[in-house]
């Protein structure tokens, strides 16, 4: 018994023993972690001035400039014989343009070209978003809401006469529609324009275009017609200049963001309604954002934009490339990258389909996304628009609310809709969902017309997009979320990508391939934000040899032949030191895919040769970088994830 008693005594001895060494090591440990995130916090998580000052240079690579592109530079020049436009023509061309900023760009660009080709004068096109009866400010007319008039004359008057308006003698006679009117689509050739429009243009004196499709004429022309290409480089980079206003505060944006000295990365999304219901992407969101998607399509259905169901497999659409990735994706992707926290965001678009629910992901990785809203002003937003005659928030009424009855009749008839379903006619309809532009859909199958807030709202949209634009292009890093999406028509990231490739080339632009991305997410899509070191080193090579050649020669391949301004090689550049001819290659049908760009002229080779001297002459490019992160060690690998902890939020818990 005694025995007995005094191992119960031992084992009582030994449990206290274990209690106490455990509270012990816990109340180390939980000092030392809220030491440790004292210390993170208050060294990392300073104001937000402070923060962005501080370099990181374990990233500095991910901001230099791409070495081997640096001997392009942008030449638009003509080559060969080229006489100046005669007043003695034959005639005049008057153009209307429908369509956002994007579509706006690309057709004047074409209706230049043309105007060349035709040997006439160009009346200053009339863009349909932006006339006074859209609610704009008097200040504007419909060009000068965007562009600089004067700039865009006097830049052309060797290419193209370009005139303000029709002489007052042919006026009254375009009101009566006595003039041809033709109705192009982009995809409209030379041929057509010489054979069918040019003799009417000469019987008539004067024609009309009707522009809808972003565009006139087709991106590519016949190996005679370097000339025209580029004429239309001239225009898009160098005569196409936004008024003056637009570019001083676009010009006041990127110095903000770079008021700490720290590089800056803008991101278009390009989640847009029209696209994401021509590519049928409704499931990838949810409830109301799906069913304005599928309304939207229908509509494209009926009017024979597009030839397809209205239900389709969007999860496999996204997976051929064909949907945008979302802004959770791009964030991950640039976390594999090795984009710190701290990294400064630009969010571009006038358009955010999905709201800010979508950005949530987004701005958790990555807490320095800002927009236009973040860095300008109401003021300054109100004087880019001008003095504006005041309206009503709102002129459109719900319709009276239809009986349970005539729900369930329609519920019944009703055919297949998008998942996840609606919800069915016997939850009642709350009043906060009846609320926003969205709210027809809760009364109404069919959308409202637009009131004339809508209508100012969308021409306010295209100054949006333009402060966009110049911020963009100026960006030292660019990503697009959904460029070259195969519809035929232009988009904000083509032509972003495009300048940023003539004006400098060598400028870090990721041209990515989304069915290449798609997949490796479809790896570790369970576990998206762990995945692997072999995946994470597949996304970095993919992404980093998308900026220089392969990236080059995917976006000749598939995104020139539908937009020239996305892709403005060889015609519009030269080099200032030849590629051998290895190195140069060629397509199919013998078209240059990488090379074939002249030689640089003597003054344009010195001015390069500075220029390098001066800039980071011994920085190693973006290629040694990667060969660099291959071969590093999993035991370094190991020491950069421990240091990546301190770019936790300041959210993290240090008990986790």
């Amino acid at each position: 018994m005694v025995f007995r008693s005094r191992i119960k005594w031992i084992a009582l001895l030994v449990l206290i023993l274990s209690v106490g060494s455990l509270l012990v090591h816990l109340s180390i440990t939980k000092s030392s972690s809220a030491q440790l995130a004292s210390y993170a916090r208050g060294t990392l998580w300073q104001d937000f001035d402070s923060l962005l000052g501080a370099q990181d240079f374990r990233n500095k690579h991910l901001w230099r400039p791409v070495k081997t592109l640096e001997a392009l530079q942008p030449y638009a020049n003509p080559r060969t014989s080229y006489p100046a436009p005669s007043s003695t023509n034959n005639g005049f061309i008057y153009a209307k343009i429908f369509g956002g900023f994007d579509k706006i760009r690309s057709s004047i660009c074409d209706l230049v070209t043309i105007s060349r080709l035709l040997n006439a004068t160009l009346i200053i096109p009339e863009l349909q978003e932006s006339l006074r009866s859209k609610g704009i400010s008097n200040k504007f007319k419909s060009f000068s809401y965007l562009f600089d008039e004067e700039q865009f004359i006097s830049f052309l008057k060797n290419d193209v006469i370009i005139a303000k308006a029709l002489p007052e003698s042919l006026k009254a006679a375009r009101k009566r529609n006595e003039f041809p009117l033709f109705k192009p689509k982009n995809s409209a050739s030379a041929k057509f324009y010489l054979e069918d429009v040019l003799p009417k243009l000469k019987k008539a004196g004067v024609i009309g275009l009707v522009v809808s499709d972003g565009g006139c004429l087709q991106s590519t022309l016949t190996a005679s017609m370097p000339e025209l290409q580029r004429l239309r480089c001239r225009v898009a980079f160098h005569a196409l200049q936004l008024r003056s206003e637009i570019q001083a505060l676009g010009k006041k944006m990127v110095d903000r963001l770079r008021r700490s000295g720290q590089p800056f990365l803008a991101y278009h999304p390009g989640l847009v309604r029209d696209k994401l219901a021509y590519h049928g992407c409704a499931e990838l969101f949810q409830d109301l954002h799906s069913e304005l998607i599928q309304y939207r399509r229908a509509q494209m259905i009926r009017q024979k934009f597009i030839s397809e169901e209205l239900i389709v497999d969007s999860h496999l659409r996204r997976d051929n490339g064909l949907c945008p990735l979302m802004p959770e994706e791009v964030g991950i992707l640039l976390k594999a990258l090795g984009y710190s926290q701290k990294a400064i965001i630009y969010l571009a678009g006038s358009e955010m389909f999905g709201g800010q629910r979508v950005l949530i992901p987004l701005r958790a990785m990555f807490p320095h996304l800002v927009d236009r809203t973040s860095l300008c002003s109401t003021e300054e937003l109100s004087e880019l628009v001008g003095p504006e005659t005041p309206l009503p928030e709102s002129t459109y009424k719900m319709p009276h609310r239809k009986s349970d009855k005539q729900l369930k009749v329609e519920w019944n008839k009703a055919g297949p809709r998008p998942r996840p379903l609606p919800p069915p006619p016997d939850r009642p309809i709350y009043q906060h969902e009846k609320e926003g532009w969205y709210g027809w859909l809760t009364e109404n199958d069919t959308e409202p017309t637009p009131s004339p807030m809508d209508l100012r709202n969308q021409a306010h949209r295209l100054l949006w997009d333009a402060l966009d634009f110049v911020v963009s292009v100026e960006a030292d890093v660019f990503l697009p979320g959904f460029n070259n999406d195969g519809s035929g028509l232009p988009d904000f990231s083509s032509l972003v990508m495009g300048q940023r490739l003539y004006e400098r080339p060598s400028s870090r632009t990721y041209r990515l391939d989304r069915k290449v991305i798609q997949q490796l997410f479809n790896i570790t899509r369970e576990d998206m934000y762990h995945p692997n070191r072999n995946w994470t080193v597949r996304v970095r090579e993919h992404l980093n040899s998308s900026l220089g050649e392969s990236g080059i020669i995917r976006q000749s391949m598939f995104s020139k032949p539908r937009l020239f301004l996305s892709h403005p090689l060889p015609e519009c550049s030269c080099r200032t030191s030849p590629l051998e001819d290895s190195r140069q290659i060629r397509s199919d049908d013998g078209r240059f895919l990488y090379g074939g760009e002249d030689e640089c002229p003597k003054w344009m080779k010195s001015a390069g040769v500075e220029k390098s001297k001066t800039d980071d002459g011994d920085q190693p490019d973006y290629e040694h970088d990667l060969l660099t992160e291959q071969s590093e060690t999993d035991e370094e690998f190991a020491k950069s994830k421990v240091a990546s902890a301190f770019d936790q939020d300041e959210e993290w818990d240090p008990n986790d």
